[in-house]
């Protein structure tokens, strides 16, 4: 079996664990309360048999003793009445929905996605509030849960992203304010709780005694404090007049797109990627199972052959595609050294800084395949200019206004890493193959910076080892994903239907990409 089909078995059993939340019992209870889970409110809510793409379902997964999956919080990309949509809906199966520092994470990386691409956002609320144990992770910082309602408000006054909130559960205190700055409120009758403090903290505050449901339940919000703005029976109700609330917002139609499948089948990605993940391959066969008749238009192929450059389409939408070609490539003239696929030379910085120039130039949107071991170093790259080549490339990507996407597939390493729209510099999305590894260098090359000659002597053999075992702990691409390094890691099999679905995803705003996001001109 291939490394490739090997990683992504491991990675399937992994996510169908993650995707059970706290677990059978705790499902369980939460149908007991009349409720759905919040995977069954997001089936409910999005168009069936649409897409749905979860941004961030590793992250935390190795940490917190297995205790929080997904973060207790599941979010992702879908679409609603046709359009795309953000949707976030508290785990009230993990940990009764509390916030951990990376759900924070996690519900801010959903915003961003809706204010850059301008597409509606819908929270769906079920939490007990700040997970006390690690409120320092949570309430304080720049990027505390402070900033989930900076970005309500930007979202509200300055991009007109709309919000819509469904509290379908409880909703405390500070939490109490995403609902609060989101456009419209909905409330489901005899679950949900929206209130700046329960009944308990009212009791010890101020003598009060009240239940749940006069202080702050969905009758009292949508008939006397006039909080909120709807009123559901049940979820289901719920999710149905959200739906009808979202199909009411002025949106084009997108166009019927026809267009020819790929010239491979993209099973055939399994066998591409070598056991050995130095060796190379065909980087143009790997194209041929993602583009529209795999065709490629291929920009100066005879320079720099290491570095692909070209046009070609996915499902219909065009993509000006950046990819680092593995393998030897032999030297044009005579005596020429040959070049390393996956490192990026001088005249390969170049090359790649003007195609990106002309594709923002032309608001052809980027797709990066990254499969890249860094930039070349030595005698001959410094005195041709490296660093300066180097720094045009970063230059060029980082300052491309129009959509970034990236599929790392096996090397992201190094500066060369960064130059390939890294996550630092805010491409619309970053997703990875069960294969990525990303780091600053190999394990072995660790190895021989740290220890040079000495790396084979008896008794550095355990410290040796130690490093090796850390680093391809730390290359998985399940690392990344825990830690929100990537979106998402895909498999070869779903690979072109969700680089589609990102394209028209980050195509409905027409304006810059820059950062986050952009705000329009202010006067």
């Amino acid at each position: 079996m291939s490394r490739l089909k090997t990683l992504s078995d491991e990675y399937q059993t992994l996510r169908s664990r993650l995707e059970q939340g706290g677990g059978a019992e705790r499902i369980k209870r939460q149908h007991d309360q009349g409720k759905l889970t919040a995977r069954e409110r997001v089936a409910g809510l999005l168009d069936q048999d649409g897409p749905w793409v979860e941004i961030g379902l590793l992250v935390a997964w190795d940490q917190y003793d297995g205790q929080a999956p997904a973060a207790g919080v599941v979010t992702g990309l879908g679409r609603v009445g046709g359009r795309p949509v953000v949707v976030v809906a508290n785990d009230a199966t993990v940990k009764a929905g509390s916030w951990w520092p990376e759900t924070i994470r996690k519900i801010l990386r959903a915003q961003e996605i809706a204010m850059r691409q301008r597409i509606p956002i819908i929270y769906l609320v079920d939490s007990a509030g700040v997970n006390l144990p690690y409120q320092g992770g949570v309430f304080p910082g720049q990027y505390g849960a402070a900033r989930i309602f900076y970005y309500n408000s930007i979202m509200r006054r300055y991009l007109k992203v709309p919000q819509i909130a469904a509290v379908m559960g409880p909703c405390i205190a500070g939490g109490a304010y995403l609902p609060a700055l989101s456009d419209v409120i909905f409330m489901v009758e005899g679950t949900s709780f929206m209130g700046l403090g329960g009944p308990n903290l009212v009791k010890g505050a101020t003598g009060q005694v009240v239940d749940a449901e006069t202080l702050g339940g969905a009758t009292t919000h949508t008939a006397v404090s006039a909080v909120a703005h709807y009123r559901a029976k049940d979820d289901k109700d719920c999710l149905a007049r959200i739906r009808e609330y979202v199909s009411r917002l002025p949106h084009a139609p997108p166009s019927r797109r026809t267009y020819p499948a790929p010239k491979r089948d993209t099973k055939a990605l399994y066998e591409l990627i070598p056991v050995d993940h130095r060796m190379s391959y065909d980087v143009r066969a790997l194209l041929e199972c993602l583009l529209d008749a795999g065709r490629l238009d291929e920009f100066q192929p005879d320079v720099a052959p290491e570095m692909i450059c070209g046009h070609g389409a996915i499902e219909g939408r065009q993509v000006a595609v950046i990819a680092n070609s593995r393998g030897v490539i032999k030297g044009k003239k005579k005596n020429e050294a040959p070049r390393i696929g996956g490192i990026i030379y001088t005249e390969s910085a170049e090359k790649v800084a003007y195609f990106i120039e002309n594709a923002d130039r032309e608001r052809v949107s980027l797709l990066f395949i990254q499969d890249v071991s860094g930039f070349m170093v030595g005698t001959e790259a410094e005195h041709t200019g490296i660093i300066r080549a180097g720094a045009r490339f970063v230059e060029a990507m980082a300052t491309a206004t129009v959509p970034k996407l990236v599929l790392t597939v096996n090397h992201a390493s190094g500066a060369g890493y960064y130059a390939m729209a890294g996550q630092g510099f805010d491409p619309d999305f970053i997703v990875s193959w069960p294969t990525g590894r990303m780091g600053v260098m190999e394990g072995e090359s660790a190895i021989q910076a740290v220890y040079g000659a000495d790396a084979a002597k008896p008794d550095n053999a355990a410290a040796v080892d130690a490093m090796r075992a850390d680093y391809e702990h730390q290359l998985d691409a399940k690392f990344a994903g825990a830690r929100g390094f990537v979106d998402a890691i895909l498999t070869p099999d779903e690979t072109r239907d969700t680089l589609a679905f990102l394209l028209e995803v980050s195509t409905e705003f027409t304006g810059p990409h820059l950062g986050a996001f952009a705000l329009p001109g202010l006067s």
